[in-house]
Formats: C-alpha cells, structure tokens, sequence
C-alpha cells in the first residue's frame, strides 16, 4: 500500500542584495499550481483547479498531496494554498561614531552635529535597516558633540540623553591621536554618568554589523592599557599598516561574537581624516584606492592606521576638511551601511498544517541564479562540520546554508530560492 505524503512548498524570490526573504501570510487563494515550487510570481499557475486557479505570486507556500517528491509538484495534487509576499530581511546595524574633541575639530564637529541629525538620520531612517546609533565623543568639552532629535534627545545639561533603541551617547572625550585606544579601553568600562551600564559594549547587538564611522584630522599615536599595545602610524603607509593590522588583530581578539574572526569580520571601518579631497571633493576613497598621504588645508596628518582598516574592511575615506559638505559624506556612509546590511544565511522552518508534523529529511532546496544558467539543487547534510559546495543542514529549527553556499547566493543579487518541505505521514493511505 502506497503511504502519501504532504508537502508544504515555501517558494522564497527575489532575494537582493545577499538577503533572505521572510515569509508572511496575505490571505488564502482558490486552489493553485505547484508550478509555484519557483516562486516567479506572473499570473495564474497553470493547470489550477481551485475557483480561481491561484495566483503565483512571490513567495506562494502551497500544501502538496504526492506520493513522491516528482509527484508533489503535480497541479492536480494540490490541497491547499496560502499566498505570502516575500520581504526583504536586512541585518541590523550599529553604527559607532568615534570623534576627535580636540581643538582644530571644533569646526567639523559642528558640521557632524547638523549633518547626523539632518541627511544622516533622514537617509538611515528611511532605509528600512533596523539601526542603531553608538556615539563615542565627549559631551561636554568645550569642543563637544551634542546629537538633538530626531536621533537624540533634548541636548544641554551635563549628561547626554539617551533615545533607545536608536541613539546612545558615551561620554568620553577622544584626543587628538587616542581613537583606536578609546574604543578598545572603554568597551567594558562605564562611562562617567554611569549611562552605559559596564561599558558601550551593552549597546551592540550579536546579530547587527558593527559600523565604525572615524571622524579626525590626525594621526594615531597611543598605548592601549586593555590589549597592552601600541598604534602608532608615523604618517606614512608603512607603518599605518602595521598599525591597523595590529588594531584590527586586538579587536577581534576583543569580542569575536561581536567583531568576528580574521576570516569573517563582521564589522567596517569608514574614516573622515586630514587627507585631501578626492575629485569631486563628494566624492569618497574606496577600499581599492590606494593609500593618500596630502593632507587637506586644515588637517594635521593622513591617518594611514585609520585608512588601513577602510582599506582591509572594505569601508570608505573621506576628507575632513569638507565640513560644509558632510551633507554628502554622510549620504554616502549611509549608502554604503545599507548596501552592506546583510542577513545571516538562515532561513526559520516554518509551521506545518494544523494536525502535521513536518519530516525535516523531506526538505529540498533549490537555487535559481539569476543572471541565467540552470537550477542547482542544494544537499541537505547532516551539520556544519559535513558541509560542502551546494549543500544546507538544519540545526534546531533553522536552516542553515553552508558556508559556500552562502557567499554564492549572497552574491546573486537576482537569486531565487526555493524550499520543499514535506510532512510526515500519518499512516496507510
């Protein structure tokens, strides 16, 4: 006697820009098509038999009766239909400002404190990225930063006030050639309103990119008590690289599940420094720019460890010097963190029927690259450690891809993923 099985089939599209869609129900249609199993979405699936004949929108999850896994796309086998609008899920973001209070910033810091809270939290806001702000400068200095609404709270008195979830403010004046110290020395040591709770480090969230936006027109030059070493860029290239390296080594030796490993760092370094403008002067310095040692009318020096992390993070170097124009700085960082919100590779195993249990042995998925060429059917392994090319496994009630797999679609700003799940049977047909 033949057992059947039901199979749920969660067709996922339109994945952009590395991220994974997330499923929510819109309702239920008539009876529809497996032909849905790709999620293309263009009109009525074929060969339905419901009143309407379903609509094949993206993201369709449809309950499959079949025998076999060929049989469940089978129109006719359809039981069941539920129509879901893939959305697209981005990783969150922290964003860690680190500002020079020194003397020949008082002009900039000016500039950065209308600029946050103008086109800065207007571009970021509207991204859809579920951000959070970390502001790491003194507020009160004589040179201070004071972030107002709609970011901040009330600015003045003698303490910062803090706007959760969005806005947090730690109170520490930053010199001139310290920035790289005060990061790594104030992660878990409260700041002195006693705000942060044991250090900035409660801020950060585990799942979010961490974003360090570096705003100075000098150099570093300093010794950090937490990691016992010293960064000093002697405003030349060579030794800014050793700088940085060492840096960004102690860092992740800080807080891996915050910062991430050598081999997957999960954190970028923009920097606004003393160097000269680029052409156009908006324009910013990519990671593939070499280093740029001219400094810009009013810095001091080039901040070659500052550039060394842009360059090894991927971030960007702008000039500190066009205080009137961070309108556009900040329209590009902004870009550039929502462009580089990422979600993990993961996707939640979603509920059965009432009455079923899903058979986790039972799930196939199946990628669609999109600039052409054929499907590719992922393998199903049984954890991390047996991963290979094209292959998941499930762990807990997630399905994970593997490391391969991920950076493939991650890449495919057009891919189209596609999973079957199918339920366990309850007995003899």
């Amino acid at each position: 006697m033949t057992t059947a099985l039901r199979y749920m089939l969660l067709a996922i599209t339109g994945i952009s820009a590395g991220a994974f869609a997330s499923v929510g129900c819109s309702g239920s249609d008539g009876g529809g098509s497996a032909n849905n199993f790709a999620g293309n979405g263009g009109g009525s699936a074929a060969g339905g038999s419901g009143a309407n004949g379903g609509n094949g929108g993206s993201g369709a999850i449809s309950f499959i009766d079949a025998g076999d896994l060929d049989a469940a796309l089978n129109a006719d086998s359809a039981c069941a239909q539920q129509s879901a609008e893939a959305t697209l899920v981005k990783k969150p973001v922290d964003i860690i400002f680190v500002i020079d209070n020194s003397c020949s910033m008082s002009t900039e810091n000016n500039a950065v404190e209308n600029n946050v809270n103008q086109n800065f939290a207007s571009i970021i806001g509207a991204s859809g990225v579920d951000y959070r702000v970390i502001m790491l400068t003194a507020y009160t200095s004589g040179y201070e930063v004071q972030v107002g609404p709609p970011l901040g709270k009330a600015t003045g008195g003698s303490a910062p006030q803090l706007n959760p979830p969005i806005f947090y403010h730690y109170d520490r004046t930053i010199g001139s050639h310290d920035s790289l110290c005060r990061i790594l020395d104030t992660y878990d040591v409260d700041d002195t309103h006693g705000l942060s709770g044991g250090g900035w480090k409660n801020w950060l969230r585990t799942d979010a990119l961490k974003t360090f936006v570096e705003i100075t027109d000098d150099g570093t030059s300093c010794s950090s008590s937490k990691s016992g070493n010293n960064y000093s860029d002697g405003n030349n290239q060579s030794s800014g690289t050793t700088a940085g390296d060492k840096w960004d080594a102690d860092l992740l030796a800080l807080d891996p599940t915050q910062f991430g490993t050598a081999a997957d760092r999960n954190y970028i370094f923009h920097s606004i420094l003393g160097i000269k403008a680029n052409t156009p002067s908006t324009k910013a310095y990519e990671a593939t720019d070499p280093f740029v040692i001219q400094e810009c009318p009013t810095g001091v020096d080039p901040g070659t460890a500052y550039q060394q992390l842009s360059i090894l993070t991927g971030g960007l170097r702008f000039p500190v010097c066009e205080g009137s124009g961070f309108d556009a700085v900040f329209q590009k960082i902004a870009d550039g963190v929502i462009k580089g919100a990422q979600v993990a590779c993961e996707l939640d195993i979603p509920a059965p029927p009432q009455g079923e249990e899903i058979d986790l042995g039972s799930i196939r998925m199946n990628y669609t690259p999109g600039g052409g060429g054929a499907d590719i059917i992922l393998e199903q392994v049984p954890n991390l450690a047996a991963c290979k090319s094209n292959a998941f496994y499930i762990e807990t009630d997630k399905i994970k891809l593997c490391p391969d797999s991920c950076t493939t679609i991650q890449a495919d700003n057009s891919a189209k993923l596609s999973t079957l799940f199918g339920c366990k049977p309850k007995g003899p047909a």
